[in-house]
């Protein structure tokens, strides 16, 4: 079964007395292990679309199945508990928890789900920082640490609760190309080792990471193509 299926899915906002169309007739189905670069110029309904498979807003019409749960069929409250336990999302602008050091914001995520044992919680959220080479900043606030740092931060909160399914919107657009290319980095070797990764990138070289590559344009899906990206040594 794929981890993500869209049936005929459309989106509109309404914008006054006009409604503006966003996403038409979208079907797509992605497997578990695909690592997918979604591109397309601005405005096009990228972000829309990862907005609608993580349930932070709902189709018009059409069916969104994801890890096995209809998005459609399911209240505000269950989509919530449902996004905790089953999608990592990872920000343009980070949106990390000023107030929390980076320790707390990657556990933040374990408390409100539940799903990773209390006991096992601090350890997790350690192990995560070393992943992504923050180990010896676990007790700094986000205002004390670069924006790559909190760019690396936010890719293990995303991992806390262990999510079948990570998300990524313009995860490098406020980076320089150094740390670009390490935060990618990182994103292939998560997948590499089993993550499904959904990612909306501009960067036209960082895409070529990806293992599949979707374009959006005028709300429709103008190409989707496999990419076989080259074996790192």
């Amino acid at each position: 079964m794929p981890i993500i299926q869209l049936n005929h899915v459309h989106k509109a906002y309404q914008l006054g007395q006009l409604k503006h169309a966003v996403l038409h007739d979208i079907s797509l189905t992605i497997d578990i292990g695909e690592f997918v670069a979604i591109v397309g110029p601005s405005g096009n309904g990228k972000s829309t679309l990862l907005n609608l498979l993580t349930g932070i807003d709902r189709a018009c019409q059409g069916e969104i199945i994801v890890n096995g749960s209809a998005l459609q069929l399911l209240r505000e409250e269950q989509l919530s508990v449902w996004r905790g336990s089953n999608v990592g999302i990872v920000f343009q602008f980070f949106q990390l928890l000023p107030s929390l050091n980076l320790l707390q914001n990657v556990m933040l995520p374990m408390d409100f789900a539940g799903v990773i044992a209390k006991r096992e919680r601090l350890d997790r959220a350690r192990y995560l920082l070393d992943l992504v080479g923050l180990g010896a900043n676990l007790k700094q606030l986000p205002s004390q640490v670069s924006g790559g740092q909190q760019q690396r931060a936010a890719i293990a909160r995303a991992l806390a609760n262990d999510p079948k399914l990570v998300v990524a919107d313009e995860p490098t657009g406020n980076l320089d190309s150094a740390t670009a290319d390490a935060v990618f980095e990182l994103f292939t070797q998560l997948n590499r080792q089993g993550k499904t990764l959904v990612m909306v990138t501009h960067n036209e070289t960082l895409a070529a990471a990806a293992t599949r590559r979707i374009t959006i344009h005028s709300g429709r899906i103008h190409d989707d193509q496999p990419h076989f990206r080259p074996q790192s040594h």
